[in-house]
């Protein structure tokens, strides 16, 4: 019997340290993905400086924001663009690839083939 009683009590422990352990993991995770999508963001007030690192009042808006709707199970990509919907693209530290921005992404390339195509020229005329 009181055997019985040691086994109900051992399974109730395990049990929840089961239940804990995964619920301390998720927490992490959340905060995990919290840190890593506000460090992609660009702090509004201060200069250039990210959410995550900053302690503005601003960003810890935008990180209660974040954390809110990752607990609700919104994807970082919808996320991203709740936050550029309401204060513009200047948020991200990476500009999306948008149509607006074509030129900005395709410049260093055109660059690039700019300048070859002048190599490639001066080296044919020292040839000639």
């Amino acid at each position: 019997m009181k055997l019985s009683h040691f086994y109900k009590f051992l399974h109730i422990i395990i049990l929840s340290f089961v239940f804990f352990t995964f619920k301390i993991f998720a927490v992490e995770n959340i905060d995990e993905r919290v840190k890593k999508l506000t460090l992609e963001l660009r702090c509004m007030t201060c200069q250039n400086q990210s959410i995550y690192d900053s302690d503005a009042e601003f960003s810890n808006d935008i990180k209660k924001i974040v954390k809110n709707k990752l607990k609700a199970g919104e994807s970082e990509r919808d996320i991203k663009k709740f936050l550029v919907e309401r204060y513009g693209e200047y948020i991200l530290f990476r500009p999306l690839m948008n149509y607006n921005n074509i030129f900005l992404w395709s410049f260093p390339f055109i660059l690039l083939i700019i300048g070859l195509f002048f190599v490639l020229i001066k080296s044919k005329e020292n040839k000639v």
